[in-house]
């Protein structure tokens, strides 16, 4: 590999809020905060909203998303009337 060219991998602590789980891997990502982790070291954090732990796909359970709050979110962002020529 040529020198200086790659990122710097680490040890990383990747949260998911909604599952309740943590996973210490290694990875280029970087945070501000850290954590403790179980074999006492300390660890750059990274909170993603999901992860194998708490996705439908791995769990087989469905998860209701607040399809309203998009819905009238996207409304103040662009407004309710529709572009010309659709």
């Amino acid at each position: 590999m040529k020198p200086r060219i790659h990122p710097v991998s680490r040890q990383v602590v990747f949260r998911d809020r909604a599952a309740g789980v943590a996973f210490l891997t290694r990875s280029t990502a970087d945070a501000d905060q850290r954590v403790e982790w179980e074999d006492g070291n300390s660890y750059p954090v990274v909170d993603v909203e999901t992860s194998s732990a708490s996705h439908p796909f791995y769990t087989g359970t469905n998860r209701v998303v607040d399809t309203d709050g998009r819905v009238e979110q996207f409304r103040r962002r662009y407004g309710t009337t529709v572009p010309a020529g659709h």
